[in-house]
């Protein structure tokens, strides 16, 4: 199958009513993706609704028996059940579907991608196959980090996140909104509907389950992922997570120890500059650090307070933020796409 982009894409989006979703839709326009067809996917629920983009209505259809038929590439973001039963139909319907669930994450069969660090694993257009979009976590952790191991390599990585509420999508959003009204009006909050704890001027250290070695499960996901992405099965990662109650945006304290000893921080800040997809910020620029409202919004993984540790001339510390929706799911998996039909 010849795919031209010239002649338009035929793309579908699962999941186009949740926030990733509409962020989806957000980036199509922004982009001017070249899309010929545009077939948006939703639960029953969302039946009947239109959803807008590049100056034109879409209406929402229902997952349903050959609904792939004649697409070329299929975004999905909808949770793991729904990506394990349709994605294959996408791929057995001709398209490559690019998914941004977990279903498919660690299973060797398929590329994990973060284009600026492996995008020499995708596919190329007409070869119909599921290429995984990484954790939101994961994917700003690598693309701060590839560039320093390319040049120095890694000894190993720690990482402790704080993960905005939109990383829960709409009703992560929803309940940090009412129940800080409640809190602020005086009223007792003692659950959450959401999140393991009540959100509301409050951090949490759990995001997902925790297993019986005391790991949660988006530790997990940010460690298995990392090495997968980087290449570097044995490498040690050890990861923390906290969900904190900011709107949009995850950051990251970082601690890289690298291969090689001596380096200076305008090395380390230099390299760091030249990784595609980074934005360093530092008192030159007038800012000495980014934040999660520095992020928001835009596309780049920001880096900043780089300093080196104490007491191990190896180990470098930075805090690395990017926008969730945005590098974190949405606009990762269409840059994957605009790699496979080479658009950049």
């Amino acid at each position: 199958m010849s795919i031209s982009a010239t002649n338009g894409i035929n793309v579908g989006v699962v999941g186009a009513t949740g926030v990733v979703g509409e962020t989806f839709l957000e980036l199509l326009a922004e982009r001017k993706f070249p899309f010929a067809d545009l077939r948006l996917f939703a639960s029953e629920n969302s039946l009947g609704k239109s959803l807008r983009c590049q100056g034109r209505d879409f209406p929402v259809q229902q997952l349903s028996a050959g609904c792939f038929s004649g697409l070329d590439l299929v975004f999905f973001s909808s949770g793991d059940d729904i990506s394990q039963e349709w994605a294959p139909q996408a791929v057995v319907s001709g398209a490559i579907a690019v998914d941004n669930s977990a279903a498919f994450r660690m299973n060797d069969a398929y590329p994990l991608v973060v284009p600026e660090v492996n995008g020499d694993l995708l596919p190329k257009p007409g070869q119909p196959t599921i290429v995984a979009n990484p954790n939101c976590s994961t994917i700003q952790l690598v693309v701060a980090l590839a560039p320093l191991a390319k040049k120095f390599g890694l000894a190993s990585v720690r990482v402790a996140t704080y993960q905005s509420v939109s990383g829960a999508g709409r009703n992560g959003i929803e309940e940090l909104f009412s129940t800080t009204r409640q809190a602020l009006e005086g009223d007792e909050i003692t659950s959450s509907a959401t999140f393991p704890q009540p959100i509301a001027f409050n951090c949490i250290p759990q995001i997902g389950r925790i297993d019986e070695d005391g790991f949660c499960t988006e530790e997990i996901k940010i460690m298995n992922e990392t090495r997968k992405i980087l290449r570097l099965p044995q490498l040690p990662v050890s990861a923390f997570t906290v969900r904190v109650p900011t709107l949009n945006a995850h950051a990251e304290a970082v601690w890289v120890t690298l291969n090689k000893a001596a380096l200076t921080p305008a090395e380390i800040s230099a390299t760091l500059t030249d990784g595609e997809g980074l934005e360093v910020l530092n008192q030159a620029k007038g800012l000495a650090y980014p934040t999660q409202k520095t992020a928001s919004g835009r596309n780049p993984v920001f880096v900043g307070r780089i300093h080196r540790d104490l007491h191990d001339d190896r180990t470098w510390l930075m805090w690395v933020v990017a926008d969730n929706l945005r590098k974190g799911a949405a606009l990762n998996g269409i840059q994957i796409a605009e790699h496979i039909f080479d658009l950049k």
